[in-house]
């Protein structure tokens, strides 16, 4: 693997935030923890009391709650005020990048009180939610009626709203797509105060198509209909270890889960859920699971795990052990399994609590993870959190299947990060080009994963400090980001919007497409009312002069008028 030796870097001088970053620990454990562990008791309580009221309760506080969203956006003086924005905090979101645009002048509506599971529809296996809603909420709810969401985000924290305006995916993403393709109805209140119910099939359709990774942008989610399945109550999680380069580690995951004679739809080859974690550049785990019923998983010789207990060894550290003891078989409760990567925030946790993953930790203290990311930001300040621009890797990646050995061979070259999570996911062909879409005629290539209707993409997912600053030498991290960005457009990848970008309004525009997000802004009144997607992703302060200055050129010219990638 000669050719893929990351260049040599100059060793990098400490300065006080190297020293603050490391004893960061002593904030974490005698702070955020506890409040963390209070705000997640507090956070329950409050689940269980919504659950108790009866479905005409949550219906009339939900409809009250509308109103009052209705109500303060026509309170709203388009000369005088600033452009919409909701009422949250900037440090609340879970993703690394801060809300930034909120430091400009704006208006803003309170969604606080849109936190309900209104209905769960046995019959039509369809729940309905408001935006607040988290994924642990809802698999609590659902996952004893023997039914979940089709695709079910891994931290408890990540809500309804942020994975339908940004990005969800889970490993069942490659019989489902992602998130929002699992969304059946999406109710929202546009900028003019109108309450609308958009579907794929409705007069509404083009809205429908136009709110995934639109980040709130085109109008208020206030609800959400999204598709349910029936599950069992245990996963049979099958570990296969693999030893080879990183095109042969990319080969086994495609292996894992796409039949090479392309019956990509059987369920039969198919499995219900696909994950794989590379260790190193030689190393990595694949780990395919099926639903089983409880009496599968008890029959004699089986082993359950219930790794949701606190004391229980970090997933991704678990699922290693089968490099050194071989292919095995486990049963996961299933709820467990949904959320196994909660607690140690995948393996971020090592490097916010380097001892955490210890016996002794997990035993004593180890009921108080994880700790919450919003605190984890709201603590860190300017300082730190530049730090973690420059010193830290959080990234996703999205690219093409056939594509994933030269992304793994990319990001060793230049970031060396490890472990990285691999998760599949189908990237639909829909009648109507949306942000993201397949590669043009992918379909008549036939390659491994792709079906007439999907082209299978993956998420490499890259979180950890990079090798270089482990061995203290120089990185730009700025500089790997935009590299980042630009092997994607290259490559027909996309860049979650959560993430730090370096991206400038045209390489944004040359990622994404802009034709109907463009044309659904200025229909629906959005454009003038709320900021445009890229203006909201985009990294650094803004200043108000900033924000009017953008909306202006939208208002004048329609950008979907920039040259796209053929």
């Amino acid at each position: 693997m000669s050719d893929l030796e990351a260049p040599l870097r100059p060793k990098r001088k400490k300065i006080w935030v190297d020293y603050f970053v490391q004893f960061r620990w002593i904030i974490v454990i005698f702070v955020v923890l506890p409040i963390s562990f209070t705000i997640y008791f507090l956070t329950y309580l409050g689940d269980v009391r919504s659950e108790w009221k009866s479905y005409k309760t949550r219906q009339k506080e939900h409809d009250e709650n509308v109103k009052k969203v209705i109500k303060r956006l026509k309170q709203r003086d388009p000369s005088k005020d600033g452009l919409v924005c909701t009422a949250r905090k900037p440090w609340i979101a879970v993703g690394m990048r801060n809300v930034d645009y909120k430091r400009a002048r704006h208006f803003e509506v309170d969604l606080s009180a849109f936190r309900n599971i209104l209905d769960i529809d046995r019959e039509r296996m369809i729940a309905r939610v408001e935006p607040l809603v988290n994924m642990g909420q809802i698999s609590r709810a659902t996952v004893p009626m023997n039914l979940s969401l089709a695709v079910v985000a891994e931290l408890d924290d990540l809500t309804v709203g942020g994975l339908i305006n940004g990005y969800g995916i889970e490993g069942s993403s490659h019989k489902y797509g992602l998130f929002s393709d699992t969304v059946v109805a999406y109710e929202l209140v546009l900028a003019d105060g109108t309450l609308v119910r958009a579907t794929k099939d409705n007069e509404f359709s083009d809205l429908y198509y136009a709110v995934p990774w639109s980040q709130g942008t085109l109008g208020l989610l206030v609800a959400a209909e999204i598709r349910l399945i029936p599950i069992k109550e245990y996963m049979k999680l099958t570990y296969k270890p693999v030893v080879g380069n990183l095109q042969e580690l990319a080969q086994a995951y495609c292996d894992s889960f796409a039949p090479r004679d392309g019956d990509q739809d059987n369920e039969e080859k198919v499995p219900d859920f696909v994950e794989t974690m590379i260790y190193t550049p030689t190393e990595g785990v694949m780990m395919t699971g099926r639903y089983a019923s409880k009496e599968e998983a008890k029959k004699k010789g089986n082993k359950i795990n219930s790794v949701g207990w606190w004391f229980k060894p970090w997933f991704y550290q678990h699922a290693q052990t089968a490099l050194k003891k071989g292919e095995f078989v486990e049963f996961i409760p299933t709820r467990e399994y949904y959320h196994r990567h909660t607690r140690c925030l995948y393996w971020e946790g090592k490097l916010i609590l380097p001892f955490a993953d210890q016996w002794w930790f997990r035993f004593l203290l180890g009921w108080l993870m994880p700790p919450k990311v919003s605190l984890l930001k709201a603590t860190q300040g300017d300082a730190i959190r530049n730090y973690y621009h420059e010193m830290h890797v959080i990234q996703d990646m999205l690219v093409p299947l056939y594509k994933v050995g030269d992304a793994l061979e990319w990001v060793h070259r230049e970031m060396e990060v490890y472990p990285i999570w691999l998760c599949p996911h189908k990237l639909f062909k829909l009648p109507i080009k949306t942000m993201i879409y397949p590669e043009p005629g992918f379909e008549l290539h036939r390659r491994q994963g792709d079906t007439q209707t999907a082209q299978m993409y993956t998420d490499i997912g890259v979180y950890y400090a990079p090798g270089p600053v482990l061995r203290g030498e120089v990185f730009d991290g700025a500089e790997a980001v935009r590299k980042l960005e630009s092997w994607l457009i290259e490559n027909h990848g996309f860049q979650p919007q959560y993430a730090v970008s370096e991206l400038s309004e045209k390489s944004f525009w040359r990622m994404f497409d802009a034709s109907l997000y463009e044309s659904v802004r200025k229909k629906y009144g959005a454009v003038g009312t709320f900021m445009s997607v890229y203006y909201k992703s985009k990294k650094g302060r803004k200043t108000e002069k900033e924000v009017q200055e953008a909306e202006q050129a939208h208002l004048e010219t329609a950008y979907a008028e920039i040259d796209q990638p053929e």
